[in-house]
């Protein structure tokens, strides 16, 4: 693309889509804490120019000082030393880089990403860009627990986000450092030697969970188990995630653990005071249904039309987990792929498209219809008997219908492809 496009185009998208989801996100709090939900074009300037230019403009300082382009002359044609012509490409990478990692937006300047030496030149940048991709995520159940005056359930909801992400980062390296039990010493197949095998690896777990999309490493190159964590963090969506998406479906699993609890002592489930009756549920459910109904019929459409099937690289467990990997990181608004795949041609563009779009905007408007509906009922008084959600038995509770509703759901995809690639190594 050209630095025009990339800057006033590209970079401008980059912006107003994390906008959009934290102001969504915001008055979805707002909501939930009986508040007037607010004005949607105030809060989401206020989060553009309170919160993602400042950081992004700091940030692409810092970037830039520690090695990273940031000018409009587009190539440098230089002499190499052994003699021959080369053309170098460059760019306003500086400013971009940082609002892509801020606002989760995860594409890359460079084709390769944050694996490019100017995209990601050293140790430094690599770890300012993890921390970028986890500032707003991390920050959001914080921002939720002031807002509704209940500080406690927020160090609740982010416990719960750090203990999941924590095991799946763990059995990563574990996975990752075996390496591949038929190549000896193809650890560091895909990666960046700058970075090695952990920094690769809590880059692809980072990028996942927080659904940034930003890769240092290929993807297609994780040893079976590391690529199925990574595309769990996907197909969970509630490791953190996306900038105010993220934090919303993380209060869908809160409310349907409510739920649960609910039915297992025989209580009316309620939440904040509310009670979740027959329309919260009916929604949730919706909610609930849509991001498995687009990655498990979007994969059967594309492993069923020769369209689909023929991008596949490498046929067989390994061809599905491909393919999976590509849907669901569309839907999950993640961007990253096993880039084995050859998706780029019109079949792959307009399914994942149209995927992208619905898997991002069903969700956030059916949980504000949740939200909303639960806004006008009247709060019912707590008692000893109510169930305490800003406890660590509630926050268990929690990661368990984590992993309870994602095995459920995802667990026999998952099984003939990653699982299946493992075992038969």
């Amino acid at each position: 693309m050209t630095l025009f496009s990339q800057t006033a185009a590209i970079l401008f998208m980059m912006f107003v889509a994390p906008g959009t989801a934290l102001a969504a996100a915001i008055g979805f709090i707002r909501l939930l804490g009986s508040k007037p939900i607010g004005n949607f074009f105030e809060t989401f300037v206020r989060s553009i120019v309170r919160i993602l230019l400042p950081v992004s403009l700091v940030m692409a300082i810092v970037f830039i000082a520690l090695g990273v382009p940031q000018t409009f002359s587009a190539v440098a044609h230089v002499t190499t030393l052994s003699g021959l012509e080369q053309t170098i490409l460059r760019g306003p990478v500086g400013s971009f880089l940082a609002i892509k990692e801020l606002g989760n937006n995860g594409g890359g300047f460079f084709g390769v990403n944050s694996a490019h030496p100017f995209e990601n030149p050293n140790a430094y940048t690599n770890v300012l860009q993890l921390w970028l991709m986890f500032l707003l995520p991390a920050s959001l159940p914080f921002a939720y627990g002031k807002i509704i005056g209940k500080p406690k359930q927020g160090l609740m909801l982010f416990g719960a986000m750090v203990v999941v992400f924590l095991v799946m980062l763990v059995a990563g390296v574990a996975a990752e450092v075996q390496g591949n039990p038929v190549l000896q010493g193809a650890m560091m197949e895909g990666k960046e030697t700058r970075f090695g095998v952990i920094g690769s690896v809590f880059y692809a777990i980072v990028t996942t969970a927080t659904e940034t999309g930003a890769v240092n490493t290929m993807h297609d190159t994780l040893s079976p188990l590391t690529g199925m964590l990574a595309l769990g963090n996907m197909l969970l969506n509630t490791v953190f995630g996306g900038v105010g998406a993220g934090f919303m479906n993380v209060m869908l699993y809160v409310m349907i653990a409510v739920f649960i609890a609910g039915l297992m002592v025989g209580r009316t489930p309620a939440f904040l005071g509310k009670k979740l009756e027959g329309t919260e549920m009916k929604l949730l459910a919706i909610t609930l249904l849509v991001q498995p109904i687009l990655i498990l019929v979007g994969t059967a459409i594309a492993m069923y039309i020769p369209a689909g099937n023929g991008a596949i690289s490498n046929p067989g467990y390994h061809g599905l987990t491909q393919v999976l990997y590509e849907i669901t990181s569309s839907a999950a608004n993640n961007g990253s792929g096993f880039e084995g795949l050859g998706d780029a041609t019109v079949f792959w563009n307009i399914l994942t498209g149209i995927i992208m779009f619905l898997g991002r905007y069903i969700s956030i408007i059916t949980l504000i219809a949740v939200a909303a509906s639960l806004a006008r009922k009247t709060a019912v008084q707590e008692s000893k008997g109510s169930l305490r959600i800003d406890s660590p038995l509630f926050a268990s509770l929690l990661v368990g219908t984590f992993f309870l509703v994602g095995a459920l759901t995802f667990l026999p995809a998952l099984v003939l492809g990653p699982i299946a690639e493992y075992v038969t190594l």
